[in-house]
């Protein structure tokens, strides 16, 4: 019988261990967008990892391993999302950092305001305006999310204007 062990024992694994830990915020916050009483975050950040797993050795190392990454955990997380019969009600991205947040720091309570905002919007458009917020160029947030660069373009501009509507109308 084979001793389980707690290191990965092959090269292989070693490198995915070692990709997993360093994109593991990453992870996090593209699951964190998508998850509801229905979907604990570790359960949706399991589902990530897993097929993440299965990718890794057909991944070909012709895009960098963060769109990779991203694309995955994206997919998985919409598919998920979407396989759910019935969509709870909007939960709030700053959950957790509410307990953290000084009373009246206007800077915490401009970016509590943006994720609620953000967490209103549709799947493509949240998707969207998290790959933006991570700093990733118009032309990695194609090549996740599949669309143009041209349409990327255009829909964050509109992602913008129904942020700013929506701030207006608070």
């Amino acid at each position: 019988m084979r001793e389980p062990t707690t290191e990965a024992n092959n090269p292989i694994e070693q490198e995915f261990l070692s990709v997993i830990r360093e994109y593991e915020r990453v992870i996090y916050k593209v699951c964190y967008l998508y998850t509801h009483p229905n979907a604990p975050l570790n359960d949706l950040y399991q589902d990530v990892v897993l097929n993440l797993w299965k990718a890794y050795p057909k991944f070909r190392k012709e895009c960098k391993i963060s769109t990779w990454i991203y694309r995955i955990a994206l997919n998985t997380c919409i598919s998920f999302y979407r396989k759910e019969k019935n969509v709870p009600e909007i939960i709030s991205l700053t959950k957790d950092i509410d307990r953290t947040i000084e009373a009246h720091d206007p800077i915490n309570e401009m970016l509590k305001q943006l994720y609620q905002m953000i967490n209103q919007l549709g799947q493509l458009d949240k998707s969207i305006i998290l790959l933006y917020l991570e700093d990733k160029s118009y032309e990695e947030i194609a090549e996740i999310t599949g669309l143009t660069v041209t349409n990327i373009a255009t829909k964050l501009s509109r992602i913008k204007d129904k942020l700013k509507r929506m701030k207006k109308e608070e």
